[in-house]
């Protein structure tokens, strides 16, 4: 997907959410374990439910490996079931020596049809840039994450700023921002506007609304810009938001109710 396509249609859903598919088979309603495929049922539910007020999905590779076989044929199924009109994350986290890097980038672009993928940038420039080959794909570097750990190595000083900084500067110049966006932690707000002074242009994703304690108001304050420039992602609050049999309802109003505050946002920012 085309930057100027992404925009056009965060404008035209007055929406910047992205809906983090993570199924955890303990958690998704009891009833679906009598389809043949409960993984792939609850997240088309959640899709049909939400699809109206996000203009991204992100299944998170790790809940569907977990599963062997089965979860990626689940994955396969969902990935091709979310419209062609949003924007389809793997969030993979890869990133390895450029050979498994070239297969990485096949297997997630070619074999499945997603236009982004999280990358770990910590084993450099060789290893990034194989993703950057594909027109019209996106890679999406971990630039200052939410969990706790991260002050083990990004806000680490260096010379030239917190290692965060290095890898944003660093990473930015492999590509340009119609390919590389940014993973930057909600509760990260005392970094944000830094991290604007540094990129002021790129997308970035941001995780952490809701469940993990991230503020939408004081997030968008800090990051939105001239194109919006930001995918705000909501997992749990918005799968798990109900355990019954209208789980799915539920879902829809969670998502709803956030993009009918972003569309405030929009109006009042951009």
């Amino acid at each position: 997907m085309r930057r100027e396509q992404l925009v056009a249609n965060i404008r035209n859903k007055k929406s910047f959410l992205c809906v983090g598919l993570d199924p955890v088979v303990e958690r998704i309603p009891a009833f679906l374990n009598d389809f043949e495929d409960p993984i792939f049922e609850f997240n088309k539910r959640i899709i049909d439910a939400t699809k109206d007020y996000c203009v991204a999905y992100k299944p998170n590779i790790a809940f569907y490996e977990a599963l062997g076989l089965k979860g990626w044929e689940s994955l396969e199924k969902t990935v091709n079931y979310i419209p062609d009109s949003h924007f389809k994350i793997a969030d993979a986290k890869r990133a390895d020596i450029g050979n498994t890097s070239k297969a990485y980038a096949k297997a997630f672009f070619e074999t499945l049809p997603f236009d982004a993928i999280t990358i770990a940038p910590y084993m450099g420039e060789d290893s990034i840039t194989p993703f950057l080959e594909y027109e019209n794909k996106w890679v999406i570097i971990l630039g200052l994450t939410s969990n706790k750990g991260s002050k083990d190595f990004q806000l680490i000083q260096t010379a030239e700023g917190q290692l965060y900084e290095k890898v944003l500067t660093t990473c930015s110049s492999f590509g340009d921002d119609s390919n590389i966006m940014f993973v930057v932690g909600a509760t990260q707000t005392n970094q944000m506007q830094r991290i604007r002074e540094i990129i002021p242009n790129h997308f970035l994703l941001i995780p952490g609304i809701g469940a993990q304690g991230g503020d939408l108001k004081s997030t968008v304050e800090h990051t939105i810009n001239k194109d919006v420039g930001i995918l705000i992602n909501s997992s749990r609050s918005i799968i798990y938001a109900d355990h019954s049999e209208k789980f799915d309802e539920f879902a829809k109003n969670e998502a709803l109710s956030l993009q009918k505050d972003m569309s405030d946002f929009l109006r009042i920012s951009v």
